[in-house]
């Protein structure tokens, strides 16, 4: 059973999300990879905009390919030791037909630039014990370059072993956070 989306404010739940990316290797294929450690709110006001923050650990960085892994976390791309870190702070929602259009400004390696991602309401409803969920897709694309996630390799046939653009996916279920009762 649905439920309308009231409003509240809802905790990512990790067992049930998957915040995934992908990239072009070679020119001629796509490497997709996920973070497995994150963290975040989404507050709906009873009118005005929601106010969506997330928090990534870039050491659960998962290609399925440990070198691969153990590259991306090295100061080549997220330099995890130094920017532990990622993060999310909206700015906007642009109310769509099935969703929004969620601006807000991306943070990975102390660069902070605005990003835009185009957010699909699933559907709302209780589990079997009472807890209110929510869940949203979401996609968007950003240039690692920007960010200073700039390591790449010349290909003698031209071209480089790593595009710049990464796609981003999202599918994320969120639960509702109970209200603090006053003394």
């Amino acid at each position: 059973m649905t439920t309308r989306i009231a409003s509240g404010t809802y905790a990512v739940d990790a067992a049930h999300s998957t915040v995934e990316f992908a990239v072009r290797h070679m020119m001629i294929s796509t490497v997709k990879g996920n973070f497995g450690d994150v963290t975040g709110t989404l507050t709906i006001p009873e009118s005005g905009t929601p106010k969506v923050e997330a928090t990534i650990k870039a050491a659960s960085i998962d290609t399925r390919n440990e070198m691969r892994d153990t590259h991306l976390k090295s100061g080549d791309f997220f330099d995890v030791e130094k920017f532990p870190e990622l993060h999310f702070v909206s700015t906007r929602a642009d109310r769509t037909d099935d969703g929004y259009a969620l601006v807000g400004d991306l943070t990975i390696k102390d660069v902070t630039r605005p990003i835009t991602l185009v957010v699909t309401e699933e559907g709302a409803g209780v589990d079997p014990w009472g807890n209110q969920k929510v869940a949203f897709s979401a996609t968007g694309n950003f240039s690692r370059g920007e960010f200073g996630l700039n390591w790449n390799a010349a290909l003698e046939t031209g071209g480089v072993l790593v595009s710049d653009e990464v796609k981003l996916s999202l599918d994320v279920q969120l639960v509702k956070q109970a209200v603090a009762k006053a003394a």
